[in-house]
């Protein structure tokens, strides 16, 4: 399958809302979660106003057809408004999903990698939070990603930019 890796536009923020409801893990079995939990604050902040100044990501679309198939971006919080991966304020939380048709390609290892590259010059390093029977787990430790803490069955993790990969 041929793809393009671009930098997010904010006029793709419709399609960062289904990319972050995709984000967003169903272990099998259970009932999808309603679209519209989106919209909630702890969730929505991840993609509202689209293109802060520290925002950095990548839309991943076919060649030629240009249909959108998966995302992966950072956005900065704050203490005062924490995200679920949150560390500190100057440690921006990465949000990655594919749809789930394009899943298993290769799609989201090649947005991962732009998007840790072009952080880089930005960060010293990146956070997530993820469950721990999700899938994506085995990508974020092949990226380096080390468990900063547990609560429970999800784990915040971190990859450290700085360190020159071995």
């Amino acid at each position: 399958m041929l793809y393009i890796i671009r930098p997010i536009e904010e006029t793709d923020e419709p399609f960062l809302s289904e990319i972050l409801y995709q984000a967003l893990y169903i272990p099998p079995g259970a009932s999808p979660l309603p679209r519209d939990i989106i919209l909630r604050p702890e969730l929505a902040k991840y993609i509202q106003d689209w293109g802060r100044k520290d925002d950095i990501g990548f839309i991943a679309a076919l060649k030629p057809s240009q249909i959108l198939v998966g995302a992966a971006w950072l956005r900065l919080f704050t203490s005062n408004n924490p995200g679920y991966g949150y560390i500190d304020d100057n440690t921006p939380e990465l949000s990655i999903a594919v749809l789930p048709k394009y899943r298993a390609q290769g799609i989201g290892t090649k947005l991962l990698t732009e998007l840790l590259c072009q952080a880089r010059s930005s960060y010293s390093a990146v956070s997530l939070s993820v469950l721990l029977d999700n899938p994506a787990l085995r990508l974020y430790r092949r990226f380096g990603f080390e468990v900063f803490e547990q609560h429970d069955n999800s784990l915040t993790m971190i990859k450290d930019l700085e360190r020159v990969a071995s």
